[in-house]
């Protein structure tokens, strides 16, 4: 069992990921986002570990800053997976604890930008996303989505890359993880897996992982499913995975499975003692990477 309390962390994320109120505020500076007492968007466990992994999580919030109100979403709509990937933080920030691992995270929704899609990409600010209209992010000028892009996407993506550039400078082989969710039903099909291992040039981890977890006995698991990792829909891996040559996986956890503290609690617990096993295996074939 792991010496947390589980219910803490997914109250803690949660609550840290509501909406700031919309009041006025003369600390942000001229072309700025984000107000001087706004929450930064970028979250850590463990900054400096020498653990080989290193766990990332692109969706793990869903604040709005205060300069754009509410995007023109009901509320019940930011409770959705459009805003974030449910239960992820809890997940990851228990599997970071357990582990020992560096964590690094992003707390503001992807409604405002998605740190996990290329600045081209249609979804990086979208105008839909499923069913549901972003009214506050229509219209925007250059100005407006470089804001946007300096505010979060550059902070949370700056960090990992120097996160990164420290470990090789000392040497340390890295392993990238990226957490992610996905709902149990899409577009009104089932989707019938626990868990996917996500991948692109690289299957090395991805298959590692996915073979384990079929031995669970207990487990529908994805081979690149409910997702694929692609140059086009993904920033994440491609850039700090697959550009550096490290090796990498994403995960992706149903939500349905990981939407309390008891089941976040319990992922985190089965994915710290199969990846512990990874280490293991991969120390005793002499397949550890390089830094």
């Amino acid at each position: 069992m792991l010496d947390l309390n589980a219910a803490e962390i997914g109250n803690e994320s949660i609550e840290h990921n509501m909406s700031l109120p919309a009041s006025a505020n003369t600390s942000r500076l001229p072309g700025r986002l984000l107000d001087a007492d706004e929450v930064p968007p970028v979250v850590e466990e463990n900054a400096g570990s020498r653990s080989p992994f290193f766990f990332t999580c692109d969706h793990y919030g869903r604040l709005v800053p205060r300069a754009l109100g509410d995007l023109g979403v009901p509320a019940s709509e930011m409770e959705r997976h459009i805003a974030w990937d449910i239960g992820i933080a809890g997940v990851a920030t228990l599997l970071a604890k357990e582990m020992g691992v560096h964590l690094i995270a992003q707390r503001y929704s992807r409604l405002v930008i998605d740190c996990n899609r290329p600045f081209e990409s249609p979804g990086s600010i979208p105008l839909i996303s499923e069913a549901t209209e972003i009214p506050g992010n229509g219209g925007l000028d250059a100005a407006q989505v470089s804001a946007r892009q300096q505010a979060i996407f550059a902070p949370y993506h700056g960090r990992i890359a120097q996160a990164l550039d420290a470990r090789k400078a000392q040497g340390l082989p890295t392993i990238l993880v990226s957490l992610h969710s996905f709902t149990p039903v899409y577009a009104g099909i089932a989707r019938p897996w626990h868990i996917g291992t996500l991948y692109h040039r690289d299957d090395r981890l991805p298959h590692l992982l996915r073979d384990k977890l079929r031995l669970e006995g207990d487990l529908v698991v994805g081979d690149n499913e409910p997702y694929a990792v692609s140059d086009t829909t993904d920033y994440t891996i491609p850039v700090h995975g697959e550009q550096r040559g490290l090796m990498n996986t994403g995960i992706e956890i149903r939500q349905d499975l990981i939407g309390d503290p008891s089941g976040q609690q319990q992922w985190a617990e089965r994915l710290a003692r199969l990846l512990r096993e990874i280490e293991e295996g991969l120390h005793a074939r002499k397949l550890m990477p390089a830094e």
